[in-house]
């Protein structure tokens, strides 16, 4: 069974490979708004699919119905969609790999992607990633981030607090960064520090950030003013809410406290207010009611 479903690869140049993909490595949306952001700015050619067949448990992750032209109903299945981008004007071509955590078979998975790095001529993979951190809203969002490629080691330096030293439960990204090491790919990271406590919704503060950091790597030139503008009404809307409780306010403040100490946060009681959990659902709500078209998101 041929699982990556791909179209003839055209030459590229240098080419770098940046994954994506919801669920677990994504808080915030960080990831996946990053790397969707990339191929709607670019305008990125659809190249291929990963078979998500083998991959999921449809319970779980179903597919969805859509409705078109008030008539015919269409099926879409949990995607792993790949994208090429080719511009004279930069120094390399880049190829996303952008969709939905596997369910199922990881190995397998990993080996796909391995055959999509075969075909494209991958020379660097660069992987994206949110976490959920200790860290206040009102802060710049901090971004962790290791690299392999010493081309890239000065910049990153720069870029990036130093690269976490996490052991125990990992996620798709650290199956295929385990791969690429075994392969002796080039390989860097980034990962977005999202506020644990407003996780439900897409972060585009910590997607910025996230942006921001491959601007300068690859020294990309795109604009980020509509996205930085979401950026601040979001942070707008979750200091409202937080706003309303005291309990709330009281532990955002430990946490900016923290932040500007530059200490390592251990995290403070969470409050046992009802009130602010009632008013994040409601920002969370007025979020979701929104129009999915916010730049950067690509929902």
């Amino acid at each position: 069974m041929e699982h990556l479903r791909i179209n003839a690869i055209p030459a590229l140049r240098d080419p770098v490979l940046v994954l994506a993909f919801a669920g677990w490595n994504d808080a915030g949306q960080a990831a996946t708004g990053a790397a969707r952001f990339l191929v709607n700015t670019w305008s990125a050619e659809r190249s291929g699919d990963i078979d998500p067949e083998e991959f999921y448990n449809f319970s779980e992750q179903r597919p969805t119905i859509r409705v078109i032209d008030g008539l015919l109903r269409e099926i879409d299945w949990p995607a792993n969609e790949c994208y090429v981008h080719r511009d004279q004007r930069l120094a390399r071509d880049f190829v996303v790999l952008v969709g939905v955590e596997p369910h199922l078979r990881w190995r397998l998975f990993a080996d796909v992607v391995i055959d999509l790095v075969s075909r494209c001529g991958i020379t660097l993979a660069l992987t994206l990633g949110g976490l959920l951190a200790d860290v206040p809203h009102t802060r710049t969002v901090r971004v962790t981030g290791a690299t392999t490629d010493d081309s890239l080691q000065e910049r990153f330096t720069g870029l990036t607090v130093s690269g976490s030293r996490y052991e125990g439960p990992t996620g798709i990204l650290g199956v295929l960064g385990d791969r690429f090491r075994r392969l002796g790919l080039p390989t860097a990271s980034l990962w977005a520090n999202v506020p644990h406590y407003i996780n439900a919704s897409a972060n585009p503060k910590a997607t910025v950030a996230l942006l921001e950091r491959i601007q300068a790597l690859f020294d990309l030139d795109f604009s980020l003013d509509e996205l930085r503008a979401a950026a601040g009404r979001f942070e707008e809307e979750v200091s409202e809410a937080v706003a309303s409780d005291a309990d709330a306010q009281a532990y955002v403040r430990q946490l900016e406290e923290q932040a500007d100490a530059e200490e390592t946060p251990v995290r403070p009681p969470l409050p046992s207010s009802e009130t602010i959990v009632r008013e994040l659902e409601e920002f969370l709500r007025r979020r979701q009611e929104r129009d999915d078209g916010e730049p950067g998101q690509g929902r």
